[in-house]
C-alpha cells in the first residue's frame, strides 16, 4: 500500500514538476520527506544532501539516501549532468554562497528546482512600514537576533539574478496560503513562497 502524505503545498507543486523515474539530487533536504514523497509517487532515484545530524538520522529512518556535506562547499564531488533535477526548497535563505550554490545545481543537474519565501510580501512590507521592525511570518518566523536566514530574496531579485546569470527559467509557480496564484496578477505582493525550475541559458521569462 502506497504511503499517504500529509499535504505541503510546495512539495506537492515540486512533485509535480519532476518527471517519474528522473534521478533528482534534494540540497537541504531536512527530513527527507520531499525525498521520500518525490521516491514513492513519481518512482524517482532519489539522493539527499544534509548538514544536521538529526535530520540524517530521520532520513535513515525513512530509507532516503543521504549524505552529510556543507552545501557553501559546492557540489565537486559530482559531475556535471549527473542528474535530472536538482531540488533546493527553503534553504537558499540560509546559506553563505547562494549565488555558487545555484551556478552548482545548474551543473550537476540538467534542471534546477528552487523554492524559498518571498521577502516581498505584503505582509512583510507592511510589518517594515507601520511597525518598523524586522518582520515575521509563518515562513519567516525567527527574531532578527536568532535568524537562521542570511540571504532574505524577493521574486523580482531572483529574476533579475537569472538574467545577469544567464539562467533559463523554464517554470515558476507562486503561492498564496495553501493554493498557487496567478505569475499575472501582483505575485510580488501576493506569493508568500516561490518555486523556479531554471537551466543554463537565457531566461525566457522577462519581468
Amino acid at each position: 500500500m502506497q504511503k499517504s502524505f500529509q499535504g505541503r503545498v510546495d512539495y506537492e507543486i515540486i512533485t509535480e514538476l519532476v518527471e517519474p523515474g528522473s534521478r533528482v539530487l534534494d540540497l537541504g533536504c531536512g527530513d527527507g520527506e520531499l525525498l521520500e514523497m518525490l521516491v514513492t509517487k513519481k518512482g524517482v532515484t532519489g539522493q539527499g544532501i544534509e548538514i544536521d545530524e538529526a535530520n540524517i538520522g530521520r532520513c535513515i529512518a525513512k530509507g532516503v539516501n543521504v549524505i552529510h556535506t556543507n552545501l557553501d562547499e559546492g557540489l565537486a564531488d559530482y559531475q556535471n549532468g549527473s542528474f535530472d533535477y536538482v531540488v533546493l526548497n527553503q534553504t537558499l535563505q540560509v546559506v553563505h554562497k547562494p549565488d555558487y550554490v545555484l551556478q552548482e545545481m545548474v551543473r550537476v543537474g540538467k534542471k534546477a528546482i528552487v523554492g524559498f519565501p518571498n521577502f516581498a510580501h505584503i505582509s512583510i512590507r507592511l510589518q517594515l512600514m507601520f511597525k518598523g521592525i524586522v518582520p515575521k511570518t509563518s515562513d519567516l518566523p525567527f527574531e532578527w537576533y536568532n535568524t537562521p536566514n542570511i540571504h532574505l530574496v524577493t521574486i523580482r531579485d531572483f529574476e533579475r539574478f537569472c538574467r545577469a546569470q544567464n539562467l533559463n527559467i523554464v517554470d515558476r509557480v507562486f503561492i498564496k496560503g495553501s493554493s498557487a496564484i496567478s505569475p499575472y496578477f501582483l505575485p510580488d505582493l501576493l506569493a508568500k513562497n516561490a518555486i523556479y525550475v531554471i537551466q543554463k541559458g537565457r531566461t525566457q521569462i522577462d519581468k
